[in-house]
């Protein structure tokens, strides 16, 4: 980035307007005595406002007086940061453009050249009608979006020459261009939309890997996938494994594991597990009338509810609930049981299973 330096004309003088000024006064009495200069950004910036959009000389002398700070200190503050413009920029946008390297790679000389062409050769000159300047400038914090520029405090991004061209179009004839990326994309998600943890039934699967230990700040992992090779010892054993992955847990203490062993055991012990075991510690009351196995060998997909994945079919199945008019048939009271071995709680009502099985078991 070129060194930054005072515009060599400049006005004789700056004064506050009155209402700046009762401005000023009242954010400076905002800082505790002797801490004042903390003030220097916001009224450098609400000078450069008043300026038009750059920053004269005299304006940094006038804040450095009200702060009682040495002239060069609030200069030093005025050249560092790109906010602040030293020389008189155009009347209609002032244009920023990120030279990083990410925005680099993407194309962002060829921005440059398109100031260079369309404004001034020259950073920080007027274009001949006065209504644009132009600017590197370094990391503009959008870097999935390069390349981009920066007009106000909007960022314009995905850029190319060509659509640069429009949006200065856009200020030239007086308008705001709506802010944003300038290609087919969503702010800054993935050029063509998501591209993971977007399958069918992703979400259902995970919450059941996901055992409800009572932390209210959200559910934490318990456990991996079964095992098919592990043994089942019920509970006891589910409840061991479960300290054994998360730890120790002095903020929730052991009975919140302890409420959760239910279902951390029907998780870890996978297809060897009788669903059984697990409601042991459950209430029997609404207990599902259960199947042995599937009608005629044949279960029906219950992955077609929605709000069902492949795990909690699975947990359904031990259950002994294969098909869509068990589900139809559960009443309050089953819900409510069946609920006891869901990681999320109540989403057999949120997502109305039973209607869904209705019309599945119509079919």
């Amino acid at each position: 980035m070129s060194v930054r330096r005072l515009d060599p004309s400049q006005p004789a003088s700056f004064t506050f307007s009155a209402d700046n000024e009762a401005w000023a006064r009242a954010t400076i009495a905002k800082f505790p005595e002797g801490k004042q200069a903390s003030a220097v950004i916001g009224l450098l910036w609400r000078a450069q406002e008043q300026s038009g959009g750059w920053l004269p000389e005299p304006a940094i002398r006038t804040v450095g007086e009200m702060l009682d700070m040495a002239h060069i200190r609030v200069l030093e503050v005025a050249t560092f940061y790109t906010m602040f413009q030293l020389s008189p920029v155009g009347k209609k946008a002032h244009i920023q453009v990120c030279g990083t390297t990410p925005c680099m790679l993407r194309g962002s000389e060829a921005l440059i050249e398109a100031c260079k062409k369309r404004i001034n050769e020259q950073p920080h000159k007027l274009s001949p009608d006065g209504n644009f300047s132009w600017e590197e400038v370094e990391c503009l914090g959008a870097c999935v979006n390069a390349p981009l520029i920066q007009v106000g405090n909007k960022l314009y991004e995905d850029l190319t020459p060509e659509t640069l061209g429009d949006v200065m179009d856009a200020f030239a004839r007086g308008e705001t261009p709506e802010a944003g990326p300038r290609i087919e994309r969503d702010f800054s998600a993935p050029i063509g939309g998501a591209t993971t943890l977007n399958q069918p039934g992703f979400y259902e699967e995970l919450a059941v890997r996901f055992a409800d230990t009572g932390n209210s700040a959200g559910a934490e992992p318990v456990a991996s996938p079964p095992d098919e090779n592990k043994s089942n010892a019920g509970p006891a054993a589910a409840l061991n494994e479960a300290v054994k992955v998360t730890g120790p847990d002095t903020a929730r203490g052991a009975s919140s594991i302890a409420a959760g062993a239910a279902t951390a055991a029907l998780t870890l012990a996978g297809t060897d597990a009788s669903a059984t075991s697990a409601a042991d510690e459950a209430d029997e009351a609404g207990k599902p009338a259960a199947l042995a196995g599937p009608r005629g060998g044949q279960a029906d997909d219950l992955k077609r509810i929605s709000g069902v994945g492949p795990k909690i079919e699975g947990i359904l199945n031990e259950l002994g609930i294969f098909h869509f008019d068990q589900v139809a048939n559960w009443s309050r009271e089953t819900t409510q049981w069946v609920d006891n071995y869901l990681s999320f709680k109540g989403r057999i009502d949120r997502e109305d299973w039973i209607a869904q099985a209705r019309k599945l078991a119509a079919e």
